[in-house]
């Protein structure tokens, strides 16, 4: 037997000789043949679908069916709306110690782009070969970056060194 895309027989294509009809105002109309129930839909100009089709007998309901698949997608989006889901994730900004003042400014612009989301962010300055004498500079670089953030943002971790990379973690002020 052909169902529509919800599972759903409509009209002609319920085959059973008796159904338990519910009318368009949610009355209990009682078993009746399914040819009186599909003159009774059309005379309304609604639909006859068949919405338990396990039960003995079935049961319809005369219902517009365009209208019913319209509602279900609303209530379908309108729950994924609601549902929020506020995981805050860990963004990583990596670094140099060389790093020009522009190219500073577009990182700290992402940084803001993902706290204003709701992210937490990790700045990751590493160091290789001769570099790690200048450790001074990686700790000028997060100043730098503590202070033109402040409006938004904190430190959750203040700097630390730990192998080769000093790490820091801002956080919303909110």
């Amino acid at each position: 037997m052909s169902k529509d895309k919800k599972g759903l027989r409509i009209n002609e294509k319920i085959r059973v000789p008796q159904v338990r009809l519910v009318d368009e105002n949610n009355n209990q109309a009682g078993i009746v043949e399914r040819n009186e129930a599909l003159n009774r839909a059309r005379e309304t100009g609604l639909d006859l679908v068949e919405v338990a089709p396990t039960s003995n007998p079935p049961v319809c309901r005369i219902m517009d069916y365009g209208k019913f698949l319209y509602q279900q997608k609303r209530k379908l989006r309108d729950s994924h709306k609601k549902h929020k889901v506020h995981s805050t994730t860990l963004k990583e900004i990596r670094l140099r110690p060389e790093i020009e003042q522009h190219d500073l400014d577009i990182k700290i612009n992402h940084a803001r782009e993902f706290i204003e989301k709701g992210h937490k962010v990790q700045f990751t300055i590493m160091f290789r070969g001769r570099e790690i004498l200048h450790q001074e500079r990686g700790y000028e670089i997060f100043q730098s970056i503590k202070e033109s953030m402040e409006d938004i943002a904190k430190a959750e971790k203040s700097p630390r060194m730990s192998n080769r990379r000093i790490t820091m973690t801002i956080i919303s002020n909110k």
